[in-house]
């Protein structure tokens, strides 16, 4: 083989890496300015959550850890983790926030005996929380399950019937997949306690699969949790643009709004 084919091959394999390089290099930033231009898209439409009344229910806790995973994580952990950074993105955004806890702890009463007892009396007190304020929406956070070690990816769940349920849910599922890229479901209809007894549109957002050891790995991972609270954001922005109308038009919510703002903060912790 003579120099000159040699010289020429090498000069190949680098024209051929440097354009490798380059396409990589345009792929990402195509991707950049498209999850800058989503961002921007977002923010623009932020108006639309500003004096919304919005439950943010983080799953389970105290007694009850809810899903756990291989590794010891549990659902009640990465569920307020997540309802938190939520929390204070819609709160930044305008939105009058109401957590149903901000630790490690079950609304039921101590006195109350038996899980089952005790469980029902939770989900009571979280569903009559949002009903006496006269939410615009709730959002229950939770973590999924599975005997298939390999299901991962989020899914969302709505009340058999509830139109506006439904598409909070889809927005809220498509910007999900938009951000991790590991599933393509759509909204799942169940009939829940939750979903069922709240007078406003509720939706169940389960963030993944704490039985993916993968997967429970990302959601202990606070920049992925930060991820999904954006994403579960992003799609309530645009399920309130879409709606459109006035939130002040229910006169018993002026008093809700007036207590928000006495307390001057934009996310309660009753």
């Amino acid at each position: 083989m003579s120099p000159t084919f040699i010289r020429a091959f090498r000069v190949r394999k680098r024209h051929v890496a440097a354009l490798v390089a380059l396409v990589f290099i345009a792929f990402y930033l195509v991707r950049l300015c498209e999850i800058r231009a989503g961002r921007q898209a977002v923010e623009a439409q932020a108006w639309s959550v500003a004096n919304r009344v919005i439950v943010v229910d983080p799953g389970h806790g105290g007694s009850d850890p809810g899903a756990a995973g291989k590794d010891g994580a549990l659902e009640k952990d990465i569920t307020l983790a997540i309802g938190r950074r939520l929390a204070d993105c819609l709160g930044q955004a305008g939105a009058m926030v109401l957590l149903t806890r901000e630790a490690d702890t079950e609304l039921s009463d101590p006195a109350t005996t038996g899980q089952a007892a005790k469980k029902r009396e939770d989900l009571t007190r979280r569903v009559d929380l949002a009903n006496a304020n006269r939410a615009d929406l709730y959002l229950s956070i939770h973590v999924n399950s599975s005997s298939s070690p390999g299901r991962r990816g989020a899914q969302t769940f709505v009340q058999p019937g509830s139109a506006a349920g439904k598409m909070a849910a889809e927005f809220i599922q498509a910007e999900l997949a938009e951000t991790f890229k590991n599933t393509g479901r759509r909204p799942v209809e169940v009939d829940h306690f939750i979903t069922r007894n709240t007078s406003m549109p509720a939706v169940i957002v389960e963030t993944g699969y704490i039985t993916n050891e993968a997967e429970a790995k990302l959601l202990q991972d606070p920049d992925y949790q930060a991820k999904a609270a954006r994403a579960i954001y992003a799609g309530v922005v645009k399920y309130f643009a879409r709606m459109s109308s006035s939130p002040g038009e229910d006169p018993g919510k002026e008093e809700v709004i007036k207590t928000f703002r006495e307390n001057q903060t934009k996310v309660y912790r009753p």
